[in-house]
């Protein structure tokens, strides 16, 4: 309901903050398609904030990871190895992935 509100402004950019963040795997990858469908159907650039590299890797077309308020990555989201998940998220963190 709150994408379709959203959409119903006619927006250029649509801001997705953890869309998908407590929703289970088959759901949110529903959710996602239809980001993605508004994105390439209606133009409207999606600015999503997420924390699943699995699904950053399979939706977006480009990152911007913070930490502490800075930028420490920009690019490519194949371009996202351990080394860099570790500098974003600090050593030790294991990635979790969402099929």
């Amino acid at each position: 309901v709150a994408i379709a509100r959203a959409l119903a402004q006619q927006p250029k950019v649509l801001l997705a903050d953890e869309p998908v963040a407590s929703l289970d795997p088959a759901t949110c990858h529903v959710v996602m398609d239809y980001l993605k469908k508004v994105n390439q159907e209606l133009g409207i650039t999606i600015l999503a904030n997420l924390h699943f590299l699995s699904l950053v890797r399979e939706y977006a077309t480009r990152v911007i990871a913070l930490k502490a308020g800075e930028i420490v990555f920009e690019g490519n989201p194949n371009q996202i190895t351990e080394d860099w998940f570790e500098k974003i998220y600090g050593a030790g963190t294991k990635e979790v992935q969402i099929h």
